[in-house]
């Protein structure tokens, strides 16, 4: 099977000219098929209150009313992506800029009410992973935004880590896939104070030890519980660190598999 690559990066890349530079040329430069997902979650915020639209968030996620919906449509499918695209483009590789509707490639519900209300919130429910394959085939790289559509019309603001999780599910219908989260951390760290003490190995056994003693808490937790349930739906491996980890010269990144 051939392998395909879906690297996920986060906004304290986007938000650094100098970062995203380095990091895009890494992304240009990794072998074979790929796909990039990215958020944007803190140009979002900076362009809200721009333009006077209050955001509002509970337990770090935020609730996407209609106003800020715009303004998450403009900043992630607008701005961020086309910037990538535009950047990608320059390094000689033909991008191809995305939300979850176009080519109806991710498919979501709106997130039901419980206790929040979080309002314009996509769960992923289908990824339509043939049209996404149609432009791979084509030599295009999708560049997928963090927004997703109900099939009805209507754009959802999504978890991007959930998005490259789902994508690569889906894709491992025809591909060996492999996910890169890229954040600023080095990896999985066994002393959140020391930044050198990755976890360079995860499996179903050692996750258990981990999640025992304490280890992984906080927003680790939902960052590998979204990890192994990729793992246990198709997806080879899962790679997290920073950037560096695309490179063939850096090994010390945490490598995730069951």
């Amino acid at each position: 099977m051939e392998k395909l690559s879906i690297v996920k990066i986060g906004g304290n890349i986007i938000e650094d000219d100098t970062s995203l530079k380095d990091f895009l040329k890494l992304f240009s430069n990794l072998e074979g098929k790929k796909i990039l997902v990215h958020g944007g979650g803190k140009r979002a915020t900076s362009m809200a209150s721009k333009l006077g639209v209050e955001s509002k968030m509970i337990n770090g996620r935020r609730i996407t009313d209609a106003d800020t919906l715009e303004v998450i449509t403009m900043v992630y499918g607008g701005l961020v992506n086309k910037n990538i695209v535009a950047k990608l483009q320059g390094l000689g590789l033909n991008a191809i800029g995305l939300t979850g509707a176009d080519a109806g490639s991710i498919l979501s519900d709106k997130r039901p009410v419980k206790d929040i209300d979080f309002g314009y919130v996509g769960d992923v429910k289908q990824v339509a992973y043939k049209s996404i394959d149609t432009l791979i085939q084509g030599d295009f790289t999708p560049v997928f935004c963090a927004i997703t559509h109900d099939g009805e019309g209507q754009l959802l603001n999504t978890n991007a880590d959930t998005i490259a999780s789902q994508v690569a599910v889906g894709m491992s219908h025809l591909y060996e896939t492999s996910i890169y989260y890229c954040f600023e951390l080095n990896g999985v760290l066994e002393d959140i104070n020391d930044k050198n003490s990755v976890i360079k190995h995860i499996d179903t056994a050692t996750y258990k030890s981990l999640l025992e003693k304490g280890i992984i808490a906080d927003g680790m937790l939902p960052k590998l519980h979204n990890c192994f349930d990729a793992l246990n739906n198709g997806v080879s491996t899962i790679n997290m660190g920073n950037t560096a980890m695309l490179t063939r010269e850096n090994d010390n990144f945490t490598t995730i598999t069951l």
